[in-house]
């Protein structure tokens, strides 16, 4: 058994820290850190977002790379110039409905873009500078793992890959990438595998924001078959103090799993955030003005907006994080409970109507083709 790290980052490259939790994730460290070089690397695709990084544009410590893991030359320079020495690896493709309509992209970022990340990695860190301290930590799922059976124990880090999905195989063979970097050239890597993430800055196509979104707009809210999947939710904020956790104190080459110890139903999520937004437009006159279409503000309730659809192909039936290790050997437990995490989100939406407008309207798309056409 590796012996537990007590490893001190200095100087970070967050990769797809434009994203949901890349963002989150960077104004975590930012504020945790102060002093810590933070370079964020970011190919702005439909689900990164500049944006969401708008508050440390001032930091000094902060800097913005418009480019992708597939540029092995942009990694290994960047690596280099800002003397790298720990990685933070979130850029992937990442939602199950896009793998399925189009499996290519997902191959193309999620496992050739890890290898030429990991090839940049081992390129200055081992090759060009022997013995220098350094770490990839590789950012993964738990739909590695498959699914449950309503009785079954939740997944544990010896549980047996099985993915069902072409995303969920793309993060598979990631992983398998990172381990084979750590065994064959001696690269210090973990792995983190963690459970449905929400929060503030999630892309509207993902379940949690959309159904919010959309009832502000009276849309209908569509279920996948009868909605009685289950998952493990875990506040966004929660993973990244896992992370942190991880990188400071795990043992180098292992996996570790970050949950929310907080499996719910989508149907029971779904009538619980139709509670929660009804309840807040109907005691605030100031959101009826600035959400005059939603359900309450007709007189009507939010839960009559949804609808069953044909459940899609491969749709996993359950998911859940047994994050014993993480507990026993780093210390990790989530801080938010479901109630207070989605209550915090559900406000987050209503008060950041501009950022999800933007998004939606195909703006922001627009905007980024005029602002970046360079790497850096």
């Amino acid at each position: 058994m590796t012996a537990k790290k007590s490893y001190e980052p200095k100087r970070l490259l967050i990769t797809g820290g434009a994203g949901f939790i890349g963002a989150n994730f960077v104004h975590y460290w930012l504020k945790t850190y102060p002093g810590n070089r933070v370079v964020v690397l970011d190919a702005l695709t439909y689900a990164g977002n500049i944006e969401n990084l708008s508050s440390a544009k001032s930091n000094p410590d902060f800097r913005f790379v418009h480019g992708n893991i597939l540029d092995y030359e942009l990694m290994a320079r960047l690596l280099r110039e800002e003397k790298i020495d720990t990685i933070v690896h979130f850029a992937a493709e990442s939602h199950v409905d896009r793998s399925i309509t189009g499996p290519d992209a997902f191959i193309e970022t999620n496992v050739k873009g890890t290898h030429e990340l990991l090839k940049a990695a081992k390129t200055v860190w081992l090759d060009e500078n022997p013995g220098m301290p350094h770490l990839f930590q590789h950012v993964s799922t738990d739909e590695v793992y498959g699914t449950l059976k309503e009785n079954d124990p939740p997944f544990r880090e010896d549980t047996p890959y099985a993915p069902n999905s072409p995303y969920a195989a793309s993060k598979a063979s990631s992983d398998f990438f990172v381990r084979s970097y750590q065994e064959t050239y001696g690269l210090n890597t973990n792995i983190s595998n963690c459970s449905n993430n929400y929060g503030p800055y999630q892309f509207p196509e993902k379940l949690i924001p959309l159904v919010i979104t959309n009832i502000l707009e009276s849309k209908a809210l569509p279920i996948y078959g009868d909605g009685k999947q289950i998952r493990d939710w875990l506040y966004v904020d929660d993973h990244a103090r896992g992370i942190d956790l991880i990188i400071r104190k795990g043992r180098t080459g292992e996996p570790y799993n970050i949950g929310g110890i907080n499996e719910w139903a989508n149907i029971d999520i779904v009538k619980l955030i139709c509670e929660l937004v009804d309840k807040r437009i109907k005691e605030d006159p100031a959101l009826q003005k600035q959400y005059p279409d939603a359900p309450v503000c007709q007189g009507n309730v939010a839960i009559d907006l949804i609808r069953h659809i044909k459940d899609r192909p491969g749709h996993d039936r359950r998911y859940a994080i047994d994050p014993s290790k993480s507990n026993k050997e780093i210390n990790y437990q989530p801080e938010e409970i479901f109630e207070t995490g989605i209550a915090k989100t559900v406000d987050w939406y209503l008060t950041n109507e501009n950022w999800w407008r933007s998004i939606m309207s195909g703006e922001y798309q627009n905007w980024i083709k005029q602002q970046y056409t360079e790497n850096d």
